[in-house]
C-alpha cells in the first residue's frame, strides 16, 4: 500500500493523501461524502455518473447530500451554471453548494482543458466550493490532452481526485488522492465504515 501510494504520489509530482478502495462507486461516494454535510449539495453535469448512481442513491456512504444538476455542452459544465446553482436561493431551506463534481474525460469522450479547469476553479472557489474529479478516465485525459498528470488536477485547483484503475486494466481497486491533504482528515475511518479495507 505504502508503495503504491508513493507511485502516485511520483506521478502528480506532489505530496498528497492516497486511499485504496475497490471501485469507482465508492471512490466518488466518499470522497463527496468527505466534503459535505448532509445538508450541503454536489454540482455536477446532468450526464455526469456520479448523478446517476454514485449520490443519488447510497445514502450510506454520502451522507444523504443532494445532487444539483448542471447544464453544458457535450458533457462539460459551463462556468455560468456554477453561479447559477451557487445563487439561485440562499435561504435554509435550500441544500447549500458544497462540492463541484468534475468528470475527466466526460462520460461522452471530451476533455476539460486544462485553461476550462482554471476557469472553472475559479468559479468554484468565488462560491467556497470544494473540487472532486472523477477520473475514472483520467490517463485517457492526459494522454488526449498532451499534459502531465499534475497540469489537469493540483495545479488546476482539484482538491481530490478518484483515480480510474479498473478502466486502465486492474482488476479492481481505485486511488482516492487527496491534494488538498487538510480534506483527508479520518478518510481512513470513512472507508472503514464504508467496507473499504
Amino acid at each position: 500500500t505504502s508503495k503504491g501510494a508513493d507511485l502516485i504520489r511520483e506521478v502528480f509530482e506532489t505530496d498528497c493523501e492516497v486511499y485504496f478502495v475497490f471501485n469507482g462507486t465508492s471512490a466518488n461516494s466518499l470522497s463527496l461524502a468527505s466534503l459535505c454535510q448532509s445538508y450541503h449539495s454536489i454540482l455536477c453535469h446532468e450526464i455526469a455518473h456520479v448523478e446517476a448512481s454514485e449520490c443519488g442513491a447510497p445514502e450510506f456512504f454520502a451522507n444523504g447530500t443532494k445532487v444539483l444538476l448542471l447544464a453544458g455542452k457535450s458533457g462539460k459544465i459551463d462556468s455560468s451554471a456554477i453561479e447559477r446553482a451557487a445563487n439561485r436561493r440562499t435561504d435554509i431551506h435550500y441544500p447549500k453548494p458544497r462540492a463541484l463534481s468534475l468528470t475527466q474525460a466526460t462520460e461522452v469522450g471530451t476533455t476539460y482543458s486544462v485553461q476550462e479547469l482554471r476557469v472553472l476553479a475559479e468559479a468554484a472557489r468565488r462560491f467556497d466550493l470544494r473540487i472532486q474529479m472523477d477520473g475514472a478516465r483520467f490517463a485517457n485525459a492526459v494522454v488526449s490532452l498532451g499534459v502531465t498528470p499534475k497540469e489537469i488536477t493540483w495545479q488546476a485547483g482539484v482538491d481530490v481526485l478518484c483515480f480510474g484503475g479498473t478502466k486502465n486494466g486492474i482488476a479492481i481497486g481505485e486511488a482516492v488522492v487527496f491534494f488538498n491533504k487538510e480534506l483527508a482528515r479520518d478518510f481512513d475511518y470513512r472507508c472503514k465504515q464504508g467496507g473499504q479495507l
